[in-house]
C-alpha cells in the first residue's frame, strides 16, 4: 500500500510479490521439466499450431502485462498486474540465462520452434 502522502503506484511490497511469484514459477518449471522428465515444448513444439508456429516466452507475455499493467487507472488492476507481470518476466530471465545456458550452454532464445 502507498504510505499518505506517496502516489498510488508501485510499492516495495509488489516488488517483493513480483519476485516471490517468480521463484514459484521457476521452481514449478524445473520441478515439471527435470524432476517429473516433462519434455520441452521447444523439443515437442505442441504449441506450434496455437501460435502460428511462433514460440511465445513467457517473459513476452509478462512484458505485455507490465505494459497493460502500468496503464491501468485502476489500482487492483495496475498492482495485480505489475506483480504478475513482473514474476514472468523474471522467471523466464532467470530460465533462460541460469537454467538453460548452465544444462545446454545455450539460453535457447529461438522465435519459431525447430522442425
Amino acid at each position: 500500500m502507498a504510505r499518505t502522502g506517496e502516489p498510488a503506484g508501485i510499492a516495495r511490497s509488489d516488488l517483493i510479490w513480483g519476485l516471490v511469484l517468480g521463484v514459484a514459477i521457476e521452481v514449478a518449471t524445473c520441478m515439471l521439466r527435470f524432476v517429473f522428465d516433462l519434455q520441452s515444448t521447444r523439443d515437442t513444439g505442441h504449441l506450434r499450431h496455437y501460435t502460428f508456429g511462433l514460440r511465445v516466452h513467457h517473459g513476452y507475455v509478462g512484458l505485455i502485462v507490465l505494459a497493460v499493467a502500468l496503464r491501468r487507472a485502476l489500482t487492483v488492476v495496475r498492482r495485480w498486474g505489475f506483480r504478475i507481470g513482473l514474476a514472468l518476466v523474471l522467471s523466464d530471465l532467470f530460465h533462460h540465462f541460469v537454467v538453460l545456458w548452465i544444462t545446454t550452454g545455450s539460453p535457447h532464445f529461438d522465435l519459431t520452434y525447430p522442425r
